[in-house]
């Protein structure tokens, strides 16, 4: 039996979030448990929480009374710990993307290596599926989608493919849909071209950018001061998105300064550079190569210790 999911950059990310024995910490992306139990495994009268919609991530939920597990989307991370009474927290870990299990799943869709029907839901009772999306939208959302989320350079190329070749016949099958866009597809670059057409799917279906960006509002109200929040992510636009947030407090990456040229964040980057896996983490986890983390620990503004 393969892992459901091996957890990426797991001793780094636990140091650097400096967990205090009792402190209330929050793993937004469960999956397999590795994060969480590895930050269970150092609190003591502390406490956890876990997000993840994922149905198939509930079997790996740990016997422990310290582990409260919430079945949603960390979208609304909010909401959900007010709904518990859980006011504020001491550290935060996202490790954002997919997990092994989801891509490995064949049923699943997210992978172009298997046959299946083309779903890539998260939570496979809930939104539009993978399908949905290519047969349903608008030319333009569809190049803004490949272009956006996937990087694809020939993205207004592809998405004219797609509109000729629903006209045929609805899409439903990975096969059916790689055939369909054959002629796009670069000949020595298959694997990179259809894993980047399938990642802007992903996103897309998933809300993960919205996700994202909920969840990074929400840790600046959420943290305690000296609360970090740990931040794993896959391709360059999430982490474009953390750096800009993490050195600006904002979602825009607009840096504000004050009258002393100081600048106004709530934010102390910890990481100035993203942590990547080293060369054995990789031979071990060929996923973890594209791994970058981060790291922030939330400070108190001016303005903010005169309330």
């Amino acid at each position: 039996m393969t892992p459901y999911h091996v957890p990426v950059l797991l001793a780094e990310t636990l140091d650097l979030l400096e967990i205090k024995e009792d402190g209330v910490y929050v793993d937004v992306t469960f999956g397999g448990g590795g994060h969480s139990r590895a930050l269970l495994a150092r609190l003591k009268q502390g406490k956890l929480i876990a997000f993840d919609r994922d149905p198939d991530a509930r079997r790996n939920i740990p016997d422990d009374p310290r582990i409260i597990f919430i079945p949603q989307n960390f979208a609304l991370i909010e909401s959900a710990l007010e709904a518990r009474d859980i006011k504020k927290i001491d550290g935060l870990i996202a490790d954002l993307g997919i997990s092994s299990h989801q891509i490995d799943t064949a049923e699943r869709g997210f992978s172009y290596r298997f046959e299946a029907q083309l779903d890539m839901r998260m939570n496979p009772t809930d939104g539009q599926t993978a399908a949905d999306i290519l047969n349903s939208y608008e030319e333009r959302d569809l190049v803004h989608l490949f272009s956006k989320y996937g990087e694809v350079n020939n993205a207004k190329k592809l998405v004219r493919t797609v509109i000729e070749g629903r006209r045929r016949e609805e899409i439903r099958e990975t096969s059916q849909f790689e055939g369909m866009i054959q002629a796009c597809i670069p000949p020595k670059r298959r694997a990179k071209y259809l894993a980047q057409v399938y990642q802007a799917l992903r996103i897309e279906v998933n809300g993960e950018m919205e996700a994202l960006q909920n969840l990074l509002l929400a840790s600046v109200k959420l943290l305690n001061p000296g609360g970090r929040i740990a931040v794993m992510s896959y391709h360059s636009l999430e982490d474009r998105l953390v750096k800009r947030f993490f050195r600006s407090g904002n979602l825009l990456g607009v840096q504000h300064k004050d009258l002393y040229g100081r600048l106004l964040s709530p934010w102390k980057v910890i990481t100035r550079k993203a942590v990547m896996a080293d060369e054995a983490e990789v031979e071990r986890n060929p996923r973890a190569r594209s791994a970058r983390l981060r790291v922030a620990e939330r400070q108190l503004l001016n303005e903010e210790l005169i309330d």
